[in-house]
């Protein structure tokens, strides 16, 4: 028999809910279709509207703060195995290495207590706040169908009213269903208009709460890890100034065409007339002077030959174009020691064709028989390629200042050099 009332209150429930839902159907439609007055609060709605925009806002910042997280925890394992990696190069005997291991815990331990501080503090209070609004919401769909069901009973009670033909006992019992209808209605009604206001302005001491406790974090993680960097700047200052003569070499580009000189000498030596053994060019087969005050012969590595009488003059022999050992370079005219037509006497004193000044900022090792060797400090005088094809990407021709100072001659003293060993000084 229990059995039996149980499953009949509850089959008569479901009638009695089945009902409701029919009524508040109607209710709507009729107040759509504007037969039917609806119960309207418009300082309620906007209380509502401002619930529904404060929870998009903490929905929104509850999802960027955990995306937050998550990045601070992929910063902590990239630190970590940076940590790690200078651990496993960092040598036994170098000095300080129990203090890079120190170092590497620390650092560990301090993203570690990082992270779940932002955990406490930020994040579950994210969740405390947002933890309130599923329920506010379900009491606000509820009011509003408790709203349907009172303009329901209220318009069931006026129309028995009206009617033509009055039926007291219906009138008191649609009576009563609407004191109830509006009892439960105004209940819920005016604790939502309490609660909702509140909730809005508690937003304000939340977000600051929340913003504060992030930034006061982030200001203590950062100064620990100050602290921690400028420890691990020492240990490594002590290793360089243990190891300062080891220091990291600076390499120059590869080359191409590394014997460039090489097979030039190797040509001129196949020669039939000796490197040096005669410093004046022989005649062309007319028996004509080749040299005049305005020009001199270089024979690679032939000097300069003495300078002819005045007046002297090049004739124009076909013979002479036939010497490819010979190379004509003309040099502005003298008188009485002063360069004319217009040159420096700065350019004067510069090989044929220079072009600018550099210095070593480091020592190159050279490394083929056509390369420069050079200290820090050197001054190079750069000149021009003789062939431009034979000038590989990051290096430059030149020689020495001192040494064409001190010897005037190209053939023997010029060479190639990485650009990027040098900086340019003029």
């Amino acid at each position: 028999m229990a059995e039996l009332g149980s499953k009949g209150v509850t089959a008569g429930k479901i009638a009695s809910n089945v009902q409701k839902k029919l009524t508040r159907a109607q209710e709507k439609v009729l107040q759509k279709l504007g037969k039917a007055d609806e119960t309207k609060d418009e300082q309620f709605e906007q209380c509502v509207q401002n619930f529904n925009k404060q929870l998009s806002e903490g929905t929104r910042l509850q999802k960027d703060l955990r995306t937050y997280l998550a990045s601070v925890k992929a910063m902590h394992e990239a630190s970590k195995k940076l940590t790690e990696c200078l651990q496993e190069v960092y040598e036994p005997d170098w000095p300080g290495r129990d203090d890079t291991n120190k170092i590497a815990e620390n650092n560990d331990l301090l993203w570690t207590d990082f992270h779940q501080k932002l955990v406490d503090q930020a994040l579950l209070t994210m969740d405390t706040y947002l933890g309130q609004f599923p329920d506010i919401k379900s009491r606000i769909a509820k009011r509003g169908r408790k709203l349907v069901d009172y303009d329901s009973a209220r318009h069931h009670f006026e129309a028995l009213q009206t009617a033509k033909k009055k039926d007291e006992t219906k009138i008191a019992k649609a009576e009563e269903e609407l004191v109830k209808a509006q009892k439960v209605f105004e209940e819920m009604n005016i604790d939502l208009q309490e609660e909702l206001p509140s909730l809005w302005n508690s937003r304000v001491g939340f977000y600051v709460n929340t913003f504060q406790s992030i930034a006061g974090l982030e200001e203590n993680f950062h100064k620990e890890m100050s602290k921690l960097n400028q420890n691990l700047h020492d240990v490594l200052l002590g290793l360089d100034k243990q190891y300062s003569g080891n220091a990291f070499p600076i390499k120059a580009q590869p080359r191409k065409k590394t014997k460039l000189f090489a097979r030039l000498r190797k040509k001129m030596s196949s020669d039939s007339t000796p490197a040096k053994a005669n410093k004046s060019p022989s005649p062309p087969p007319d028996g004509s002077p080749i040299t005049s005050p305005e020009t001199k012969t270089v024979n690679h590595e032939l000097e300069p030959s003495t300078l002819e009488a005045p007046g002297a003059s090049i004739p124009k022999s076909p013979s002479q174009s036939s010497l490819p050992a010979v190379v004509v370079e003309t040099f502005p005219a003298t008188v009485n020691g002063t360069v004319e037509g217009g040159a420096s006497s700065e350019r004067a004193d510069m090989p044929p064709g220079f072009l600018f000044k550099v210095q070593a900022m480091h020592d190159y090792t050279a490394t083929d028989s056509d390369e420069l060797q050079l200290k820090a400090g050197d001054v190079v005088l750069v000149i021009p390629f003789e062939n431009p094809e034979e000038q590989d990407e990051g290096w430059l021709m030149g020689v020495k200042e001192s040494d064409w100072i001190q010897h005037k001659e190209l053939d023997q003293c010029r060479g190639v050099f990485p650009e990027n060993f040098t900086e340019r000084v003029q």
